[in-house]
């Protein structure tokens, strides 16, 4: 009797031992060693034929899903029956958890198993998430670290849904760093010899990334030593040139071979006004090739300028869109002699300017412009401030007019308008980033272009706009609200319409000044919804530089394209303009050829201008349309016959504008001034009458005889 006590006193205290009298929802520290369930309830002992079946069905090395959770739970279960695991395994989130992928699918097999596990409550029930979360059921448990890491690295590319933020976020959220209990919490693999720590190292890291990295994508570095590039544009004329502007107003020609061309394509840094100064936002601004550059060699540039003749006036700088057409000698080079002012911009602040430049496959030319951080007492108090601010404006540069350098699209908002000016075609912008307009037209017809841009003024979050006619921004949705990343502004980027990656096509591809790159996708639906349910976010994984060669680092400046619709990111470690460090990178897909056979385009050599215009248009400017427009004093085909007013007189040749070329014994302006020894006026008219009179006498004399 007395050994029949003692055994169930013994008993009773290996209970209390193992499972303790915590209850499901209670706060506090939970001792690992009180074992609940997910429920709340004690987990139960398998039975010894449970126990040999699982041991079995492991060995055979084929096993059904249910028999997983057997198998790493073999004593004490809170799955006591295969059927009780095969529940557990085909739960409401088998969405998120399922994948085509055999390695990450084992690692998720193993993570559902996690509430079977006697310590269930302890892994999914944290007070830090259930303050933070209540409501939220978690669908994944607290997971060791070393485990969390692999499971990241292994599965980052299979299930996009889970993984939106970086290795150590997503640990930081889902990881133990309590020295709680953790998942796994049964032994998986014995640890190396000598290996004190179960965390993963980098060689591991590495390992893993070498071996998943085609589930990233990778930065290849291209060009290193530039200036403060801002901006990577093509011309379209086939040659494959890439021209990086840098904001001090200089623009250089990358060639297909990788080189820069020694002379810039265009230096007007005599022109353009900038700063070293963090936050200053002034300088070159943009470049953009007209759409049939390759036949009419126009180029749009917009910077910052103070110039004499705006030195008076409530401004700090003006920004000023010129357009400028390609040398006739060589294709490598502007000539600056025919600029053209297309608009001028005054600004009172140096920070949230925009002048974006681009053209839209409609070819009219669209001008970004941000609200300069100009209030609404600025304009009110100052006269002279543009109505521009803050706005989309669109116009068509293919005018025959010499008047003017551009003509209102008749579709604009308001063309009719007498409160509006009819260049806008939105408004409502802040801090506009790089907007981005779609190659492919939808089927209506429409265009798609989106831009960042901040929510507000001075506001470190940011938003992607989709620019639509007629659209207020300060009221109207947008597409994605980006949160505030400690004051990271955000960049705009590209819609990737390339042929070297096909999982980023029609991908708007954008990030932010901290270097973090993301993607939005348009989610195909049938149903109406609203804009911000039509896109879809996600962060784009970068693999390492062991597996791509070179990695992205440093604060990003901007986006390129070039002619085939591959995206270049431009970044710079340091802020200041003078500083060599700007490095121009190719966003490539690692699973895919550098340049795939269906990707290859001829390449084309730049060719000189053979229009006639621009063969024969010497005293004037070509329209983009191919109309020579004389400049001031010279008149007829081509601006080749000067004009002098008043005209020349005495049989003068005007030879340049104002300018008469005299014979032998006149001169002045006019050729009005007869020299000495010359005959008077009054002595030319006898002279001219008498032979008038002899004339008239001889042809008399002549029919008489006839």
């Amino acid at each position: 009797m007395k050994h029949l006590q003692f055994m169930l006193v013994l008993a009773i205290a290996v209970n209390v031992w193992e499972c303790g009298d915590a209850k499901f929802g209670e706060r506090g520290e939970i001792s690992p060693r009180r074992r609940r369930c997910y429920d709340g309830s004690m987990p139960k002992r398998l039975k010894k034929r449970d126990r040999k079946l699982s041991v079995d069905s492991g060995g055979s090395g084929s096993s059904s899903s249910g028999e997983v959770c057997s198998r790493l739970y073999p004593r004490v279960s809170c799955c006591p029956t295969r059927r009780a695991a095969y529940q557990i395994l085909h739960r409401r989130d088998a969405r998120i958890f399922s994948t085509n992928n055999t390695e990450c699918g084992r690692l998720l097999e193993e993570i559902k198993c996690a509430r079977c596990s006697p310590n269930a409550q302890v892994l999914f029930h944290s007070p830090d998430a259930e303050a933070k979360a209540p409501h939220r059921e978690p669908d994944l448990p607290r997971l060791c670290q070393d485990f969390c890491r692999e499971f990241y690295y292994t599965c980052r590319g299979h299930i996009p849904e889970l993984f939106q933020a970086d290795v150590d976020e997503f640990c930081q959220y889902y990881g133990r760093r309590d020295g709680g209990a953790c998942f796994p919490d049964y032994q998986r693999k014995p640890p190396l010899r000598g290996q004190e720590s179960n965390y993963l190292g980098d060689e591991k890291i590495e390992e893993i990334s070498r071996k998943h990295k085609h589930n990233c994508y990778c930065a290849q570095e291209v060009l290193s030593g530039l200036r403060q590039p801002v901006a990577v544009v093509h011309c379209g004329d086939g040659s494959q040139r890439l021209f990086v502007l840098e904001r001090e107003g200089v623009v250089r020609i990358l060639t297909p071979d990788l080189e820069v061309l020694k002379e810039p394509f265009l230096d007007i840094h005599k022109l353009v006004q900038s700063s070293l100064k963090g936050g200053d936002e002034r300088g070159l601004l943009s470049l953009a090739f007209h759409p049939n550059y390759k036949k009419n060699g126009k180029l749009y540039v917009s910077y910052t300028t103070n110039q004499e003749r705006w030195a008076i006036g409530p401004h700090d700088h003006i920004l000023r869109v010129v357009e400028y057409t390609v040398s006739r000698k060589t294709p490598n080079q502007v000539d600056t002699r025919t600029v053209r002012v297309l608009m001028e911009v005054a600004e009172l602040h140096r920070k949230n300017l925009g002048g974006q430049l681009l053209f839209s496959p409609d070819g009219l030319l669209h001008i970004i412009l941000g609200d300069g951080m100009i209030t609404l007492d600025d304009m009110e108090e100052m006269d002279g401030l543009s109505d521009f601010t803050g706005s989309v404006l669109r116009v068509d540069v293919d005018t025959d007019s010499c008047a003017s350098s551009y003509t209102i699209p008749r579709d604009n908002p308001y063309f009719n308008s007498t409160n509006q000016p009819p260049e806008i075609f939105a408004h409502g912008l802040h801090d506009p980033g790089r907007c981005a307009v779609d190659r492919l037209q939808s089927d209506n017809g429409s265009l798609v272009i989106l831009c960042t841009d901040a929510s507000g003024k001075n506001s470190s979050a940011g938003r992607i706009l989709e620019i639509a006619k007629g659209k207020d921004y300060e009221h109207e949705s947008s597409v994605y609200d980006l949160q505030a990343s400690g004051g990271a502004v955000p960049v705009g980027g590209f819609i990737y319409r390339g042929c070297q990656s096909r999982r980023l096509y029609g991908s708007f591809v954008f990030g932010d000044t901290s270097g973090n790159l993301r993607i939005l996708q348009k989610v195909p639906s049938t149903a109406p919804a609203s804009p911000a349910e039509q896109w879809q976010e996600r962060p784009l994984c970068l693999g390492p530089a062991g597996s791509c060669g070179s990695t992205l680092v440093g604060h990003i400046l901007g986006f390129g394209e070039d002619e085939l619709g591959e995206v270049y990111i431009l970044a710079s470690s340091k802020s200041m303009a003078q500083s060599h460090s700007g490095k121009l990178y190719k966003l490539v897909d690692p699973k895919r050829p550098q340049v795939p056979k269906e990707c290859q385009r001829p390449l084309e050599p730049p060719e000189l201008l053979m229009t006639a215009c621009s063969r024969h248009c010497k005293n004037g400017h070509c329209t983009p349309t191919g109309k020579c427009c004389c400049s001031h004093g010279w008149e007829g085909p081509f601006c080749r016959i000067a004009k002098c007013e008043p005209a020349c007189r005495h049989g003068g040749v005007c030879m340049e504008p104002d300018t008469c070329l005299c014979k032998s014994g006149y001169s002045g302006a006019q050729c009005e001034t007869a020299e000495r020894g010359m005959p008077s006026d009054q002595e030319k008219d006898g002279i001219l009458d008498h032979i008038i009179d002899m004339t008239s006498y001889l042809l008399d004399l002549t029919s008489y005889i006839v």
